[in-house]
């Protein structure tokens, strides 16, 4: 039987994104192997399927951690000793010490796929980004058998600098059997088993709370947003760090009444069924689920400009990316007084993420991988 070792930093990486490969691969009749950090007593509702066999790897994020020695010292063991025919790494640090530790491996056949789900150094990066990463990704490239990029930004460089065969694939699919469009009946029924006033106006934001994914920026256009939409809601899905701060700036802003952190939401396409638009204000992204989701639901997106909203969001009449204040709440104003402009940005939102629903992405990483 073959063998396939999934590594990532933490298993809450590969139970978010490669679950539905893992299963694909075992109905190909691989055995199915994930390596990384058993992070997943603090993410509610995850749970690792589809493997036969989960080794805990101590690996730390920052590559400079001297944990990451033992991390490599015990993942080098694991490669040499199981003999297998594939290696799927993902995450810079799970890939870097993937790829050092598979090197005898490689020698003897097996092939590393490295899936980069954002690079660190991209257009408008910290010059700090460049001088770190970009190295070690340009070095790391020569023990990669195929790189695949989720973007056309990362694409367009690796292959221009990287000397290994890189494949583009558009991320690792957001499963449409999941996230789909509702009627209008629907959606009202939904807000009412979530108790939900039928006439809100309500705006989701996705992610885990901390300073990238940037929620206070929301919480700010709050106040301006209530004066142009009385019946005005936003809503914050997740958990994180910037919890308590995020619920002082609400106090602070004194709009209680009308900013919710919802927790982290396993059954999160209910809420995006539920809402009007989603939004995103995140500073660094690689492909976003969450803008995705709500594309695949016919949501209209206002999001912030980087690289990952630039892939997703290439032109006004799919969403509108911004960094502006004024032109983030004019969007989303503009969106809640012309329902034609809603509509129409919905649905040719719609058209544009079906490449990126998962009965697309799953076909074409299967391709790009030539088994």
């Amino acid at each position: 039987m073959k063998k396939v070792l999934y590594v990532a930093t933490v298993f809450s990486h590969v139970c978010q994104f490669h679950l539905p490969y893992l299963k694909e691969f075992k109905e190909k009749g691989y055995e199915v192997w994930v390596a990384g950090r058993n992070n997943l007593a603090e993410k509610n509702g995850l749970k690792l399927s589809y493997a036969d066999n989960a080794v805990e790897i101590p690996f730390r994020r920052s590559p400079f951690s001297l944990k990451n020695f033992k991390a490599l010292k015990k993942l080098k063991k694991l490669i040499n000793a199981e003999g297998f025919d594939l290696i799927i790494c993902n995450t810079p640090v799970g890939a870097l010490i993937t790829r050092l530790a598979g090197k005898k491996a490689r020698k003897k056949g097996t092939k590393i796929v490295y899936i980069a789900h954002g690079f660190h150094f991209y257009k408008g990066a910290p010059k700090k980004n460049w001088l770190m990463y970009y190295p070690i990704e340009k070095l790391m490239a020569k023990r990669t058998d195929v790189l695949m990029t989720i973007t056309k930004e990362d694409y367009a460089l690796a292959t221009q600098k990287f000397k290994t065969t890189v494949k583009h694939i558009h991320g690792m699919g957001v499963n449409d059997k999941r996230h789909y469009p509702v009627s209008e009946d629907e959606k009202l029924k939904l807000r009412k088993e979530l108790n939900v006033n039928e006439g809100d106006f309500i705006c989701l934001c996705t992610g885990e709370l901390n300073a990238n994914k940037n929620q206070k920026y929301l919480i700010g256009l709050v106040p301006k947003l209530k004066e142009q939409i009385p019946n005005f809601r936003l809503w914050l899905a997740g958990n994180g760090p910037n919890k308590s701060e995020l619920e002082n700036e609400i106090k602070s802003l004194n709009v209680e009444n009308c900013v919710t952190l919802l927790g982290y939401q396993p059954a999160i396409e209910y809420y995006v069924r539920a809402c009007d638009v989603v939004l995103s204000a995140s500073k660094r992204e690689g492909l976003p689920f969450n803008v995705v989701e709500a594309m695949l639901t016919k949501k209209p997106v206002v999001v912030s400009v980087n690289r990952g909203h630039r892939e997703l969001v290439p032109n006004s009449e799919i969403g509108f990316m911004t960094n502006d204040e004024a032109e983030f709440t004019k969007a989303i104003v503009d969106l809640y007084n012309d329902k034609e402009l809603y509509d129409n940005v919905a649905n040719s939102a719609y058209d544009y993420a079906k490449s990126y629903a998962l009965s697309s992405t799953e076909r074409e990483f299967f391709d790009n991988l030539s088994l």
